[in-house]
């Protein structure tokens, strides 16, 4: 379609659903969260012309989980795209995730924007890594796109964050991935997921942006693990044919009491 207005993409992220619909992370149930998050979504006017979920979509890694997240989010009736973190299992999420209006597709055209995804997770560890083979992908659908404005997606951060716990399981390779992006100046965003809170970084005319959980929030800067007590969110970006962005992140009104005392998850 020919893009007259900005595009409408919200991101999801970190949402961490169960199996088991009652069941808590670190005292927060993370279903009820969700629907938090999606109420708000589904009353937004006009709606978003893309859902973008960014990884950890799962706890537990069963496909009844997933199931949930389809029968959550189809309601909405947005093309959804998603892409897996490290507490996914990407095999069932390819068994699930592929019923209208979820799509399974990781290169795909909207408007005048395109959008690649990628898979930064490493079976068995939290820290992300991209292989060869998806940098290469990455590199060649660079070159089908040409000079189209370009979204990248990833579940891990290609830079620290100046939280010790956390900096070591952001992406491991982050200069091959800065080697692939240097040589194709349309790429104009690149989202993150994975560390449960807002930062924007910017490099060589390329914004960097995470975004808050669907559930527990992240304390910024924190040497140790540590909980914030500011509420779950959302992101929203309009996206100009001329390759523009502007952005926020929503908060969701929704009353919490995670276990503040937590050590780790």
């Amino acid at each position: 379609m020919s893009q007259v207005t900005p595009l409408l993409v919200a991101q999801v992220t970190d949402i961490h659903l169960f199996a088991d619909a009652k069941q808590e992370l670190l005292g927060l149930a993370t279903l009820s969260s969700f629907q938090a998050v999606l109420a708000q979504l589904q009353a937004l006017q006009p709606q978003p012309d893309l859902l973008l979920l960014t990884g950890d979509l799962s706890q537990d890694q069963t496909p009844e989980s997933y199931k949930l997240l389809l029968s959550l989010v189809s309601p909405l009736g947005i093309p959804t795209y998603w892409l897996p973190g490290n507490h996914d299992c990407l095999p069932v999420m390819q068994q699930v995730l592929t019923e209208p209006p979820i799509f399974p597709h990781k290169a795909f055209d909207v408007g005048n924007w395109s959008f690649l995804l990628l898979n930064s997770g490493v079976p068995g560890y939290v820290h992300g890594f991209l292989s060869p083979a998806s940098l290469d992908w990455l590199d060649w659908q660079l070159n089908l796109v040409g000079n189209r404005p370009t979204l990248v997606a990833l579940h891990h951060p290609p830079f620290v964050v100046n939280s010790h716990w956390l900096d070591g399981s952001t992406l491991q390779n982050p200069e091959e991935l800065f080697a692939v992006l240097d040589r194709h100046p349309q790429v104009k965003l690149v989202l993150c997921g994975h560390i449960h809170q807002e930062i924007e970084r910017e490099r060589r005319g390329v914004r960097y942006l995470t975004t808050p959980s669907t559930c527990i929030q992240f304390k910024p800067q924190s040497n140790k693990f540590s909980l914030d007590e500011v509420e779950p969110g959302f992101r929203l970006l309009k996206l100009y044919p001329d390759g523009r962005c502007e952005t926020k992140v929503e908060r969701v009104n929704y009353a919490f009491q995670p276990n503040f005392a937590s050590t780790g998850y």
